[in-house]
């Protein structure tokens, strides 16, 4: 072949390689799991005016709604998506180690949780989120779960016998509810409602700025305060996409998380102060009055095994966590 044919082939065959990332570059998706007007929403949408801002707009963060969290994680690790803001639901079938914030009655109250995540003990486990292929960005919030049910009021842990009641997928959440006496059956958050219709499960456990966001009264007339589990989200992304910004922008790019986290945490905070009187004026049952020492004492032999499988020192850890 002609040196020139030659040369002119090799530039066409490299070309797309060159603009590939380039497009990569100048366009950021973020996927998570609830309605734009939730406390999702509102996290991703300050992630992207304060990245868009700092950059000059040269970046455009696209939000995208994907009710699969499971599926969310699996593209941000194979790089087919940026980021997800998710539950950690799912997350420790992906990084073992998150597993421990998913434990039952770990967290006082928002201080005590937002304050162990955002110390040496929270970044020590986002660090392990790389040797998953994944990048841990921040601690973010879904706020403290409570039980909803179709068929009866709860106010003691016998009253959660025989429920069938859906959970994430997560063996902590699951051996919990175990270990009362119910039925856990885990499912995607998309299939939750169609289950709940139909009568597959009677009942589901979540924090009420998710019961609000989704509606779940349409579906469930009792709720229960229990606050049985702090749920953590997380900003997770793909590495590479970390990689390719520069360090002025990288810097941007973790501002803006910081920015993502703030607006998050105060929706989550003013979705539970008025989401209770809300869900009510919906027409569910609230009860409020909830024997959590009862609960403790009911889910002891679950404690013990958490000790025993998840790693029992962190967990004393995060449990006797004091601010300085």
């Amino acid at each position: 072949m002609h040196p020139t044919r030659r040369a002119a082939l090799a530039a066409v065959l490299a070309a797309p390689l060159f603009a590939a990332p380039a497009l990569a570059q100048t366009q950021i998706t973020i996927q998570h799991a609830l309605p734009l007007d939730s406390h999702y929403g509102a996290g991703a949408t300050a992630f992207k005016e304060a990245f868009e801002r700092a950059t000059g707009n040269r970046y455009r963060v696209v939000i995208q709604r994907n009710d699969n969290e499971r599926e969310m994680i699996e593209s941000v690790q194979i790089g087919t998506l940026d980021c997800t803001i998710t539950s950690t639901g799912p997350v420790g079938n992906f990084v073992p180690e998150v597993r421990n914030v998913d434990v039952p009655f770990l967290f006082r109250d928002y201080d005590h949780a937002r304050g162990v995540l955002d110390s040496e003990i929270g970044q020590q486990l986002l660090q392990r989120f790389s040797a998953r292929g994944l990048a841990g960005v921040v601690w973010m919030e879904n706020g403290f779960r409570h039980l909803t049910n179709s068929r009866r009021e709860v106010n003691r842990p016998e009253d959660v016998r025989g429920l069938k009641v859906r959970t994430m997928e997560n063996q902590v959440h699951m051996r919990a509810f175990q270990t009362l006496g119910a039925l856990p059956t885990p499912m995607a958050f998309s299939e939750l409602v169609p289950a709940l219709q139909q009568g597959t499960v009677d009942g589901q456990e979540n924090p009420i700025p998710v019961i609000v966001a989704n509606n779940l009264n349409q579906v469930q007339r009792y709720l229960t305060l229990t606050g049985h589990v702090y749920s953590p989200a997380v900003m997770i992304c793909n590495p590479a996409t970390l990689q390719r910004l520069n360090q002025a922008d990288r810097t941007a790019f973790m501002e803006a998380a910081r920015a993502a986290q703030k607006a998050n945490r105060d929706r989550v905070s003013a979705d539970d102060a008025r989401g209770v009187e809300e869900l009510r004026r919906r027409g569910m049952t609230v009860t409020t009055e909830v024997d959590g020492e009862a609960f403790r004492s009911a889910l002891a032999p679950a404690f013990a095994e958490y000790e025993r499988q998840l790693d029992g020192a962190l967990l004393r850890r995060m449990r006797e966590w004091r601010p300085n």
